[in-house]
């Protein structure tokens, strides 16, 4: 595998936000730092440099598993925008998506266009959209683009 480019890195950072101290997220799952959520206790504590080391750490994870699932050559925005959206939605939703298949067949930009597919999360058992997810997905599909 080649060298970590990172390019998404910062889009992740901006839109999970840092806690060094656990807390429940909205579906209930104990989480630190930036979106970790694999072994966490509530209750825990971390220091930033922590956060920091994980975060890179699950960035690198993440690239690995989207990388398995490219078909096509993509450029490091592209490829950093995909790992965002995975680190966000997890890689089972990037493989089933109609964004990757697009992408994987050449169509970059109705790959791009998919991003803003993206942006629903069910509040109260209502899928609605989220204005932090529109946010997202139009930066991670501008970072695409780039």
């Amino acid at each position: 595998m080649t060298t970590s480019s990172r390019n998404g890195l910062p889009l992740v950072r901006q839109f999970e936000g840092c806690k060094l101290a656990a807390y429940l997220c909205p579906a209930g799952v104990p989480t630190i730092g930036y979106g970790r959520t694999r072994g966490v206790k509530l209750g825990q504590k971390i220091t930033q440099v922590q956060a920091d080391t994980w975060v890179e750490q699950e960035y690198d994870e993440f690239e690995a598993a989207v990388r398995k699932l490219l078909r096509v050559p993509v450029s490091d925005n592209q490829l950093g925008a995909l790992v965002s959206f995975a680190y966000n939605l997890g890689t089972g939703a990037l493989a089933g998506s109609t964004l990757l298949r697009k992408l994987n067949a050449g169509d970059y930009k109705g790959a791009a266009a998919q991003f803003a597919s993206w942006d629903k999360a069910r509040v109260n058992g209502v899928l609605r959209a989220l204005p932090g997810l529109t946010k997202r997905r139009a930066a991670e599909a501008a970072l695409f683009l780039r």
